[in-house]
């Protein structure tokens, strides 16, 4: 008979350790690696919604324009000409749509001169001149023109020039509204392609060389002479011809000649205080008599004079 085989306490040892453990290791660690994998996820996620997030932001701002209330913005769209905005807040669409002008709507004042500028008779003269202008239709002003401001000041510079070439010196000077006129429709007539309209144009001074304005001096002040002239002319003639009319006058009323010329007499006497001398002739004329009748009538107007005097003294007291 065989004797049974004794039992290993090694083997039956390690056979009767439990597995338990070993499990729950390995799902923990299982557990940790999927819970750190998930947040990384969410993570990740995280940083791509911050990133969509800030890109839509920066696009929102960038397609966020405002325009102030004088200002109309062009807009083009892939290089054309799309519409005009404003004023206040518009929006564009970013990398697709440009703006390509800002366009000032308010009344524009420009000033521009002619330095050196001959006349129609051939006087150098230099003009100073102020435009007021504005601008009606923006997509005119982008579109028709590179710079409408200097294109608006190099027309109305050409203009003036060309008004002052054919227009006479005197006339330059004294018809100012009538050359402002002008002015105003040749530049508005070259500035309306652009959407350009003139509301104005001002000539403000005109300079003529030093030597020209002293011969004009003394033709003004010769002219002067000649009218006075002519003035003093014409009130002998008029004097000449009231004598006339008097003397028909008195032709047929000797009695009026003879007061009239006695009150000459007297007035003469009165203003002068001294003998009036008269020929004989003249005398029996006037009808006065002898010269005593003179020597009365000049008693006469002495004693005039005397009682007038007291009364002018105590006037002056």
């Amino acid at each position: 008979m065989i004797p049974p085989k004794p039992l290993d306490n090694t083997d039956a040892g390690k056979k009767s350790l439990p597995e338990t453990p070993v499990k729950f290791g390995i799902v923990i660690s299982l557990f940790l690696m999927g819970m750190t994998g998930l947040v990384l996820g969410i993570w990740q996620v995280n940083i791509f919604l911050i990133a969509i997030s800030i890109a839509l932001t920066a696009l929102s701002l960038a397609s966020i324009r405002i325009a102030h209330q004088w200002q109309k913005a062009v807009i083009l769209r892939l290089g054309r000409y799309y519409r005009t905005a404003g004023p206040g807040p518009f929006l564009i669409i970013p990398l697709v749509d440009t703006v390509a002008a800002w366009i000032d709507q308010r009344i524009m004042i420009t000033t521009f001169t002619a330095e050196q500028a001959l006349t129609k008779d051939t006087v150098p003269v230099d003009v100073d001149a102020v435009l007021f202008w504005v601008v009606w239709d923006p997509e005119k002003a982008a579109m028709e023109v590179a710079d409408y401001k200097t294109a608006v000041s190099w027309a109305a510079q050409t203009a003036l020039r060309e008004v002052i070439g054919r227009t006479p010196l005197s006339e330059l000077l004294a018809a100012r509204e009538h050359l402002d006129e002008e002015l105003q429709k040749i530049i508005d007539a070259r500035t309306e392609p652009w959407g350009v309209a003139v509301q104005a144009v001002e000539i403000r001074d005109i300079i003529i060389p030093a030597e020209l304005q002293e011969a004009m001096s003394r033709e003004a002040q010769a002219e002067r002479e000649r009218r006075a002239r002519i003035i003093l002319g014409t009130a002998e003639t008029e004097i000449a011809h009231k004598f006339a009319e008097a003397a028909r006058a008195y032709e047929g009323n000797e009695i009026a000649l003879q007061l009239r010329a006695m009150n000459i007499l007297y007035e003469g006497l009165k203003e002068k205080g001294a003998l009036v001398i008269v020929p004989s002739s003249a005398v029996e004329t006037m009808g006065l008599g002898t010269m005593s009748g003179l020597t009365a009538l000049k008693h006469f107007a002495e004693e005039q004079k005397v009682k007038e005097e007291p009364g002018k003294a105590r006037e002056g007291g």
